[in-house]
C-alpha cells in the first residue's frame, strides 16, 4: 500500500509538471508577431522610421525582405550619417549601412538600387523624396523609373553637378503620368512649350514649383488652364524667373499661393472653388502699368503681403471671405500716383464682406499719407492694426474704428519704428483733457459711436505707456459702454520703468469707465 501511495504521488508530479510546461510554452510566443501583422500596418509603423532604419531591418528574414521591396513610401531626405552596425549577426546590414555614405553620388545610387530592385508590376511607389546634386541624364532617370512604378507623389530638390548657369529641363514624362497626384520641383527648371502642357497632368491635384525659369515663354503665362490641370486643387508658385504675366483658372482649384514672383506685372485669377489665397513678395515695383484681377466668388482667406499696390485692381466681392491680412506698400514718389489711389479703394471695397481683418504697418501708413478711401466693413468682428501709433496715424485710426461699425475684437500691435515720436506720459497733467490728442478723439464720438457701442474687447501688445498709448486706452475706457477686457501687453522697457510704470497703472485704475462690467490686465 505504501509503495502504491508512493508511485500515485510521484505520477501524479509528472501530470502537474507536463500541464505547467504546456502552459509555459502558450503564453511563450513561438512565432514573431509583428511579422504576422498586415502588409498595409507594417508599412504604417515603418513610415515612423528613416528609411536607412527600414532598408537596414530587409536583412532580418525573408519575410522583411519583401516588405523593403514592397515599402511605398520612400523619403530618402532622411538619409544621415548613422551608427554601423557590428555583431556578428548583422554582418549583411553592416555591409549594407557602409553603402549608403550622406554624399549626393552616393544617396543616387543607393536609390537607383532601390528602384531596381522593385517589381513594376506590383510594387508601386506611393512616395518618392529626395534632395541631391545631380546631372540632367540621371535625373532624367530617376523620375523615368519612378514613373513606371506609378508613383503618386514626387518631391523633388535638386541642383546642378556644375558650377555653371544651365538649367534642368522639366521632365516630360511626369507631364502624362496617369498616376501622379502631387508633384513638388524645386530647381532651376525649364518649362516645356504650352503645346506640351496643354494636354497633360489629369490627376494632378498639388502642384508646387520653385526657381521655374520662364524668360522668353510668354505663351506659358496661360498654362494654369481647365485643359492642362483639370482636377488641380492646390498650386503654389515660389520664385518662378521670368513670369511677368500670369492666369489662374482651373476649375476645381481651392488653395493658390504665390511667393517672390518680382518681376510679375499682371496676376489674372478666376476659380469659382478657391477658398484660400495667399500672394506675398509679388508684383514689379517699378513698372507702371502693374494690374490685378480676381474673381473668386467662394474665397475664404486671403493673405495679401508685401505686395505693391498695383495701379489698376478689380477684385470681386467675396461674401464668403472670413478672413483677410492685408500688407501692402507704395514706393516713395515726388508726386502722387492717383491711379494707384483708386486701385487702393477698389483693392479694400473687395473686402467690404470680411469677418476679420488684419492691416500690416505699411498699409496703415498708405491710409494716413493718402486718406485711401474705405467702405464700411459691417460684418467684421475683429480687426488688428500693426502700426507706429503715430500722431500723424491717429486720424487713420479713427477712419478704420468708424469703418469697423460692429467689431466686437480689437488688437493693436505697436511697431516701434520711430522712438522719437513715444513721448512719456505726463501724470502731472493726467487728468486735464486739454491736450491735442484727447480733444480730438473727444471730437469723434458722434461718428464712433456704433464702434463704442460694439467693442468688448481690446487687446494692445507693445504698450509702453507713452502718450499716445495712454490717451487711446484712456478714450475706450471712458466711452466704450459695453468693453468686457482691456488687455495691456508691456513691450520692451528698462527696468529703471518699473516704478513709473506701476504709478501710471494705478492712476489708470482711477480713469472713469463707461462699463460696470470691464476689466484691464496687465501682462
Amino acid at each position: 500500500m505504501q509503495f502504491h501511495a508512493m508511485e500515485t504521488r510521484s505520477s501524479k508530479r509528472k501530470k502537474l509538471a507536463q500541464i505547467e510546461q504546456q502552459n509555459d510554452a502558450k503564453k511563450t510566443p513561438t512565432t514573431d508577431q509583428i511579422s504576422d501583422l498586415p502588409d498595409a500596418v507594417i508599412h504604417q509603423i515603418l513610415l515612423l522610421l528613416p528609411i536607412k532604419c527600414v532598408a537596414q531591418m530587409s536583412v532580418l528574414s525573408k519575410r522583411w525582405k519583401f516588405l523593403w521591396t514592397t515599402f511605398p513610401d520612400l523619403d530618402f531626405t532622411t538619409l544621415n550619417p548613422f551608427p554601423l552596425v557590428s555583431t556578428k549577426n548583422h554582418k549583411k546590414a553592416s555591409r549594407f549601412a557602409k553603402s549608403i555614405h550622406p554624399l549626393s553620388s552616393q544617396k543616387l545610387d543607393f536609390i537607383t538600387q532601390v528602384l531596381s530592385i522593385r517589381d513594376t508590376k506590383q510594387k508601386d511607389i506611393r512616395v518618392l523624396c529626395f534632395r541631391a546634386r545631380v546631372g540632367f541624364s540621371r535625373l532624367n532617370n530617376l523620375i523615368r523609373n519612378a514613373i513606371r512604378h506609378n508613383v503618386r507623389e514626387l518631391d523633388i530638390e535638386v541642383e546642378t553637378e556644375f558650377d555653371t548657369d544651365d538649367f534642368f529641363n522639366f521632365p516630360r514624362c511626369v507631364i502624362g503620368s496617369e498616376s501622379l497626384q502631387v508633384l513638388k520641383l524645386k530647381s532651376g527648371f525649364r518649362m516645356p512649350p504650352s503645346s506640351i502642357m496643354r494636354t497633360g497632368f489629369q490627376s494632378l491635384h498639388t502642384l508646387s514649383l520653385s526657381l521655374i525659369i520662364l524668360y522668353n515663354q510668354p505663351s506659358l503665362s496661360d498654362m494654369f488652364n481647365e485643359s492642362s490641370f483639370p482636377v488641380l486643387r492646390n498650386l503654389r508658385l515660389d520664385l518662378c524667373f521670368g513670369l511677368t504675366h500670369i492666369r489662374v483658372a482651373c476649375r476645381a482649384l481651392e488653395d493658390l499661393n504665390l511667393e517672390r514672383c518680382y518681376q510679375l506685372q499682371g496676376l489674372d485669377v478666376c476659380g469659382a472653388k478657391i477658398e484660400r489665397m495667399r500672394v506675398t513678395s509679388c508684383f514689379d515695383a517699378f513698372c507702371n502699368k502693374t494690374w490685378v484681377k480676381m474673381n473668386v466668388p467662394k474665397l475664404e482667406n486671403l493673405i495679401w503681403k508685401f505686395n505693391v499696390v498695383t495701379d489698376v485692381a478689380v477684385f470681386e466681392n467675396s461674401n464668403l471671405l472670413n478672413e483677410a491680412s492685408i500688407g501692402f506698400f507704395m514706393l516713395k514718389e515726388g508726386k502722387v500716383n492717383m491711379g494707384r489711389l483708386q486701385s487702393a479703394n477698389n483693392f479694400f471695397s473687395g473686402l467690404s464682406h470680411a469677418h476679420s481683418l488684419i492691416l500690416e504697418n505699411q498699409t496703415i501708413e498708405i491710409l494716413s499719407k493718402y486718406n485711401v478711401f474705405i467702405q464700411p466693413f459691417y460684418n467684421l468682428k475683429s480687426l488688428e492694426i500693426h502700426t507706429g501709433l503715430k500722431k500723424r496715424n491717429v486720424q487713420a485710426l479713427a477712419f478704420l474704428f468708424k469703418s469697423s461699425p460692429t467689431i466686437n475684437t480689437l488688437i493693436l500691435k505697436i511697431v516701434d519704428d520711430d522712438k522719437g515720436e513715444r513721448k512719456q506720459w505726463n501724470r502731472d497733467i493726467w487728468d486735464m483733457t486739454n491736450t491735442e490728442e484727447e480733444k480730438y478723439w473727444e471730437s469723434q464720438i458722434p461718428s464712433l459711436e456704433s464702434f463704442l457701442q460694439h467693442l468688448k474687447v481690446v487687446k494692445i501688445q507693445g504698450f509702453l505707456d507713452c502718450a499716445n498709448e495712454v490717451t487711446l486706452t484712456k478714450f475706450l475706457l471712458k466711452h466704450g459702454k459695453v468693453l468686457e477686457k482691456m488687455i495691456l501687453c508691456r513691450g520692451y522697457s528698462n527696468r529703471r520703468d518699473i516704478l513709473r510704470r506701476q504709478k501710471i497703472r494705478s492712476q489708470m485704475m482711477g480713469f472713469s469707465w463707461a462699463s460696470s462690467n470691464a476689466k484691464v490686465e496687465f501682462l
